[in-house]
């Protein structure tokens, strides 16, 4: 008999969702995929369930059984924000109220570095510092924190927020030799998230072994996360590339910008300044 666990993951047919799924295949029994796309490609053990994450009663029959939910489905950047608020925090509080309902007894919740967007380069973030998101997409992976934190305290759910880094193939800048979270580091990342014995709440950096990193890795050390692949090897093909001032901010290129947010706001006025 199997001792492998069951769980579901939301944005299963997304870019890290494709990555996890084959990443943590052995580790379950079943894996329930969530999306609101067909999701292709199915594996022998996966059960694709093509959900909205607005749809709570749907949500709560696809998690009956499983004891694990690793949810990355949502607005992965920068948009408006009522599209922001209706699927990142409106779904994940769905996605959380599913998971009580069904009895699911831990979540991982994707959130991103983007959280801390605003700090300088030369600090060194821990998830205990205050938030200072980057944009509004950042607001948004804030306020799901919180979410996760009130179904902690209130309803006494597991919970793990994996601030996600630059997930890319490979860096493509040299901002990226510092944020960079390979695919496999961020499948060991999830993994550890999932499966920590004894965790009531955590919020943890997923990032590949990088130097100069800007982030304070030890609380996933504790969870057991040991990230192994670095972003130096790929240094010397940004050599004599100006790299990120100690003054600068965390988030990099124009994303704590005015015109980045604003343009991207049904709503907004132009500002006569």
């Amino acid at each position: 008999m199997s001792m492998k666990p069951v769980w579901a993951i939301t944005g299963a047919a997304g870019r890290i969702g494709t990555v996890l799924r084959a990443g943590l295949n052995d580790d379950v029994e079943t894996m329930h995929c969530l999306d609101i796309r067909a999701i292709p490609s199915l594996l022998g053990h996966e059960i694709a369930h093509q959900i909205d994450l607005a749809d709570l009663e749907a949500m709560v029959r696809a998690f009956e059984g499983c004891e694990g939910v690793i949810h990355l489905g949502g607005y992965p950047s920068e948009a408006d924000f009522h599209d922001l608020a209706n699927v990142n925090i409106v779904g994940t509080y769905h996605v959380l109220e599913a998971a009580r309902r069904a009895g699911v007894r831990r979540v991982a919740y994707a959130s991103s570095n983007r959280i801390t967007g605003f700090y300088p380069v030369g600090s060194k973030v821990s998830p205990n510092m205050p938030v200072r998101p980057d944009s509004l997409y950042g607001v948004s992976k804030a306020a799901g924190e919180a979410l996760c934190r009130l179904y902690v305290d209130k309803f006494g759910l597991s919970a793990v927020c994996v601030r996600i880094g630059t997930f890319i193939n490979e860096p493509g800048n040299t901002r990226h030799l510092s944020t960079w979270s390979s695919q496999a580091d961020t499948v060991r990342a999830f993994r550890a998230a999932m499966t920590a014995p004894d965790v009531t709440y955590a919020t943890i950096y997923a990032a590949s072994n990088n130097d100069g990193l800007m982030w304070d890795m030890s609380a996933g050390e504790a969870l057991g996360f040991h990230p192994v692949d670095r972003a130096d090897i790929f240094a010397d093909r940004f050599e004599g590339q100006e790299r990120p001032l100690p003054t600068d901010f965390q988030s990099g290129g124009d994303m704590t910008s005015e015109a980045h947010t604003l343009s991207m706001q049904r709503a907004h006025e132009v500002d006569p300044r």
